[in-house]
């Protein structure tokens, strides 16, 4: 389409708003939507991780308060600083410390090491109590900083450094709280307690905080090591994550997000005494944006539906508005060209249809005031024009093409003999038009003198070849039957990229005195649907059209006249009768064949 055009500049300023329109709407809605569900998904996450500070806060204060109870308990903090060795003295601590570890079921094991007395006292559920003379209390558990409490991030729990007395101890991860036990009001150091806490603790807290299998979740102390994650293989490991040392390590806020790498990471600082842990929930944005992605999804396919229809119906009105004014224009061409009496059609009540009106009565006008002297004079001068041409008659030319040939041999130009000879035959055979039954010899020898003439057209780049019974040279057929399926080849399936095209034509005898034809060649193969079609329209019965083929017998007779292979068979059964058959099929390699199968008659008579 050329930008001059109306149509063009109509589809153009009708499409080009819409669609700038529709896109403008869905960024600013995508835009909208995914700001919307980042404030959201912030507000939500920042909630439920202060949830999840709560309960853990609450799950120490819990062990803590357990702790408390070397100072709440005055027999057991008695014994402790007087450091008694005996049966009831053991039996007491046993007592206290087996309080503490069935208090909660996610405690494993309490250990006391008591100064005074030097032993160490292990209390682990499922087993018996083990108390025995250690000479310093186990390192981990020897809390020497300012604060009395200190919690161990998330470990392999161990025996304390005593593995005989518990041959069926397995280690498992736990987190523990360690207590320096001290004289009260002074600082004087009676002993140390730690309280081991499985991780199924934190995980029945953390586990309700995310997703599982689409975000991620990290609990990590203040020293970048993981007490609680997704991953349980880094577990008690370093965080080595450049997100959370710059964004989260060197902040002071105790809760906030961002968003890096391709994620929104909400983060809440988890303070306690002896404790100084941060949760960190990291959500991917593909996930976060998950619905606004299906809306946006349902949009586009929208869009598309939209723009479709709407491509449609400003195609089809500017379609409507400019067809009249494009008829016009035809009407205008053949004015133009001489034909004065065209049928101008109205094109409807518009301002177009009253142009087109008005230009239908100016023709009529002018119609009107050609003088019928001068017509009549036109048309006598248009008889004697029709007269001398009609004196030329096909004998004539058939003359004259053997006086050009003859001249030919004279100036020894054999080829252009050949070709006029060719062109004689084929225009001998054509004006013989009383004659509609012939041999198949004569068809034969119709289709060489075709054939020799594309051969020079198309600079012999085909084959022609063609292998017949003796006997059926003499056989009847219809006249014009095998050139037309031939001359098929040279106008839908002839290659003029090839060198090596053929055509080939055979005849043989069939059981019960029929015989059949076959025309094939290497062309190019028919359309599916185009030889389906064709297919349908020559298995159609009683489709003989007799009156028709009667009456325009000349024209199909005419060499090149475009004669369809529905009426090459209609005139097979006008001759052979209504059993002649006519299929036509692609070949595997390429190519076309026509097979004909009909009745052998020699001199009318079937033999």
């Amino acid at each position: 389409m050329k930008w001059n055009n109306i149509r063009t500049k109509l589809i153009v300023f009708l499409l080009l708003p819409t669609l700038v329109c529709i896109m403008a709407t869905m960024y600013i809605s995508y835009s909208y939507t995914t700001e919307s569900l980042r404030t959201r998904a912030v507000d939500e996450n920042k909630n439920l991780l202060y949830q999840g500070y709560k309960n853990i806060n609450s799950l120490i204060q819990e062990v803590s308060r357990l702790s408390l109870i070397v100072y709440s308990d005055s027999d057991f903090y008695r014994l402790l600083e007087a450091g008694y060795d005996d049966l009831t003295a053991d039996f007491s601590i046993y007592s206290s410390l087996n309080y503490i570890s069935t208090s909660m079921p996610d405690i494993s094991q309490v250990y006391l090491y008591g100064v005074k007395d030097g032993k160490a006292t292990l209390v682990t559920q499922n087993t018996t109590p083990k108390r025995w003379q250690a000479t310093a209390p186990y390192a981990d558990s020897q809390n020497t900083g300012v604060s009395q409490v200190a919690v161990q991030s998330t470990h392999m729990s161990t025996a304390y450094g005593v593995t005989s007395p518990f041959p069926q101890f397995t280690s498992e991860p736990v987190f523990t709280m360690h207590r320096r036990i001290e004289r009260i009001p002074s600082s004087k150091v009676l002993g140390y307690l730690s309280v081991d806490v499985r991780l199924s603790a934190l995980t029945d807290i953390v586990d309700q905080l995310y997703e599982q299998n689409q975000e991620n979740i990290f609990l990590v102390d203040d020293s970048g090591t993981l007490v609680y994650s997704h991953d349980t293989a880094a577990l008690g490991k370093p965080l080595n994550a450049t997100w959370y040392n710059k964004q989260i390590a060197a902040n002071d806020r105790d809760q906030g997000y961002f968003e890096e790498g391709g994620a929104v990471f909400i983060y809440q600082k988890i303070e306690s005494p002896g404790l100084s842990w941060t949760l960190v929930k990291q959500i991917p944005v593909s996930y976060l944006f998950r619905e606004a992605k299906e809306a946006a999804q349902i949009n586009i396919l929208l869009l598309v539906l939209l723009m479709i229809m709407i491509i449609a119906l400003t195609i089809l009105i500017s379609f409507r508005i400019t067809a009249p004014i494009k008829q016009l224009s035809r009407y205008m061409a053949q004015v133009q060209t001489g034909n004065l009496e065209i049928d101008i059609r109205p094109t409807g009540k518009d301002e177009i249809g009253v142009v087109t009106e008005h230009f239908r009565n100016m023709m009529d006008t002018i119609n009107n005031l050609i003088l019928r002297e001068y017509r009549l004079e036109l048309s006598n001068k248009t008889n004697e024009l029709r007269a001398l041409q009609a004196q030329i008659n096909p004998h004539f030319l058939n003359n004259t093409l053997q006086i050009i040939g003859t001249l030919a041999l004279e100036l020894k130009v054999p080829q252009i003999y050949g070709l006029l000879s060719a062109l004689a035959k084929m225009m001998r055979y054509s004006m013989y038009n009383d004659e509609k039954i012939v041999t198949i010899q004569n068809e034969l020898d119709h289709v060489k003198a075709y054939i020799e003439l594309q051969k020079e057209r198309f600079e012999n780049k085909f084959s022609f070849r063609y292998d017949m019974e003796e006997s059926l040279l003499h056989a009847l057929m219809p006249k014009m039957i095998l050139q037309p399926i031939v001359e098929n080849y040279f106008k839908h399936g002839f290659n003029l990229s090839r060198s090596d095209g053929f055509i080939e034509i055979t005849a043989a005898k069939l059981e019960s005195g029929r015989m059949e034809i076959n025309i094939q060649n290497n062309g190019h193969s028919i359309p599916p649907a185009r030889l389906e079609m064709l297919r349908k329209e020559l298995q159609q019965p009683g489709s003989l059209d007799v009156a028709t083929l009667k009456s325009s017998d000349s024209k199909r007779d005419a060499p090149g006249a475009g004669i369809g292979l529905g009426n090459v068979l209609a005139r097979l059964r006008l001759v052979c009768g209504d059993d002649a058959v006519l299929t036509v099929d692609n070949l595997e390699t390429g190519g076309v064949i026509v097979r004909l199968e009909i009745e052998i008659l020699v001199e009318s008579e079937r033999i």
